[in-house]
């Protein structure tokens, strides 16, 4: 996709929320992954009985201690650092996810394409492990949630500077990523992050107050949202052809 030819074609918003992406509009990959999810999740609620949930926890979910060298990297060990993604712990954490993976992963798909769009949510979900078990490492409950990665894809948005081009008739992030000058003098990005930071290290710090028992895994989420923030450019198919034919 070239270059919008003229500012109309292109919001260039200062930090604001994107819009809302119809449902019938959403791009085919991002609704797959939404699918998978809630299949998933209807499966666990009504087809599985209690052991056979908890066995799929065991398989699927991402669980710290079993990189503790106490026990044998099986199949799983490979394979839940990636499939935790797709189970959530309630119907209410699978809606809030899927809301924002709407919102935050439409415009990232439609500039990334299916497939890079598809490794940047394997990637930055990986990341977002990554620095959970760097924090938990000899943690026994499952991490579950698509948030890692959605954090992720809120890291690319800002580094887009939420800038958006609707002039395919789809919404799709506008523009060459901002060099780090240019998102530090942007207010709205910097509101953006900071704002986002807080509500994490709040989230956190929630968790050593005394009768609060903390579920929300605000290091995987920190640790997607860095990886999309300064790894996005590996996946920008448009920008990677801007250099090549400059």
């Amino acid at each position: 996709m070239n270059e919008p030819a003229s500012p109309s074609e292109v919001e260039r918003g200062e930090g604001g929320p994107i819009g809302r992406e119809p449902v019938f509009n959403l791009p085919p990959v991002v609704l797959a992954v939404i699918g998978i999810c809630v299949v998933v999740h209807l499966i666990r609620v009504y087809g599985l009985t209690d052991d056979q949930d908890f066995s799929l926890l065991i398989r699927a979910a991402f669980i710290p201690i079993r990189y503790s060298g106490r026990f044998d990297l099986d199949f799983y060990a490979f394979s839940s650092p990636f499939t935790y993604a797709f189970l959530h712990g309630g119907f209410a954490h699978l809606a809030i996810n899927m809301v924002w993976l709407a919102a935050f992963g439409s415009p990232l798909a439609n500039r990334f394409g299916a497939l890079r769009f598809s490794l940047f949510f394997a990637a930055t979900g990986l990341a977002a492990v990554v620095l959970f078990w760097t924090v938990h490492p000899l943690g026994q409950m499952p991490l579950v949630g698509a948030s890692g990665a959605i954090s992720g894809m809120m890291g690319a948005a800002a580094r887009f500077g939420f800038r958006i081009d609707r002039s395919s008739g789809k919404a799709a992030f506008a523009g060459a990523p901002l060099p780090m000058a240019a998102v530090f003098r942007s207010r709205g990005v910097v509101t953006f992050l900071a704002i986002w930071m807080v509500i994490n290290l709040v989230t956190g710090l929630m968790a050593f107050a005394p009768g609060i028992d903390s579920q929300i895994a605000w290091e995987a989420h920190i640790g997607g949202f860095v990886a999309g923030f300064f790894g996005l450019r590996a996946f920008d198919r448009r920008q990677q052809a801007d250099e090549s034919m400059a």
